[in-house]
């Protein structure tokens, strides 16, 4: 079968097309046919050697995220699974390929109605901005400020904000993203590359009740300096380069409230469940901003890590 080899650490161009052998369902597992392979940033941190939730080893096939069809299955599973349109994590490794096999009990069904593509866009983007959004607490009339929110993830968090009855703030960086943001649900949209960013927001709005941050950094700390008291601020990303800077005790002096989600891996798998069902219903649209075919991951990674993309991002397998 086609795919991508990691086999050294380093910039994109490591990413290397090739063959490797098809993989075989072994007991307590299924073969998926790949459609579409999610990337995420946390990926690209991964492939460049720095520290992640997944410990790799070079060679390897990496992606942990893929959506398409249970061809085959185990020889102790249920074989009604097969022709199943699925999107399931992969463990880590081995999604950047036409085939995968992975734990049966990983898979999770996409909804009649629903794309594929639009499935695997929302397979970790979706899980992530339906568990934010409930962390904090978003409550109609709040004015929420969403950081990266012409992001895969951003761009869900402004149409669930917005949905809840928030006043959403959307602060992107540069022209073409901004743009994107009334689009999804943001009344205000601002770019944070520009140093009067957060000035902009406290003139329109006066401060901000939920700060969302995907940027961390300089960003974030100016995020956190437009929270009322009584505010809440939840981190996601670090499109800057670094987490955000801001303090326990500086959240307590400004009587902001901190989250930090700690949610079980069966909670995580109800998000992504809900974000499907969602979008399924037409309550939620990812953002696919880009998409590559396999053998450009390179390309694509390179993408993201210019801050060059908008949205999701995807390969193309089939």
């Amino acid at each position: 079968m086609r795919a991508i080899w990691l086999r050294e650490f380093g910039g994109p161009e490591v990413l290397v097309p090739g063959p490797a052998p098809d993989p075989v369902p072994g007991p307590g597992q299924v073969l998926i046919d790949v459609a579409h392979a999610n990337i995420t940033f946390i990926e690209t941190q991964l492939r460049a050697g720095r520290p992640g939730p997944f410990r790799l080893t070079p060679p390897l096939i990496p992606g942990n995220g893929v959506g398409g069809v249970i061809t085959a299955v185990g020889s102790d599973v249920d074989p009604a699974l097969t022709g199943r349109r699925v999107v399931s994590a992969t463990g880590g490794s081995g999604g950047y390929a036409e085939r995968a096999a992975v734990d049966a009990s990983a898979p999770i069904a996409v909804p009649a109605g629903l794309a594929l593509d639009a499935a695997v866009a929302l397979l970790a983007d979706g899980r992530t901005a339906t568990m934010l959004i409930e962390a904090v607490g978003v409550r109609p009339g709040d004015r929420v400020l969403v950081e990266a929110a012409a992001g895969g993830v951003g761009s869900l968090l402004v149409q669930l904000a917005a949905r809840a009855g928030a006043q959403v703030i959307g602060a992107a960086g540069g022209r073409r993203k901004v743009d994107r943001l009334p689009g999804l649900g943001a009344e205000l949209a601002v770019d944070y590359l520009l140093p009067e960013w957060a000035e902009q927001v406290r003139a329109a709005v006066g401060g901000v009740d939920v700060v969302l941050d995907g940027v961390g950094g300089p960003v974030a700390r100016a995020a956190f300096d437009l929270l009322s008291p009584g505010g809440r601020m939840v981190s996601f990303g670090l499109a800057s380069g670094e987490w955000s800077p801001v303090s326990a005790e500086a959240a307590t002096a400004r009587q902001v409230t901190v989250i930090r989600p700690d949610v079980p891996p069966a909670r995580l798998r109800a998000y992504t469940e809900q974000a499907l069902a969602d979008a399924a219903a037409g309550r939620l649209r990812p953002l696919i901003g880009q998409r590559f075919p396999l053998e450009r991951a390179a390309d694509a990674h390179a993408a993201i890590e210019a801050r060059a993309t908008v949205g999701k991002t995807l390969l193309d397998v089939a």
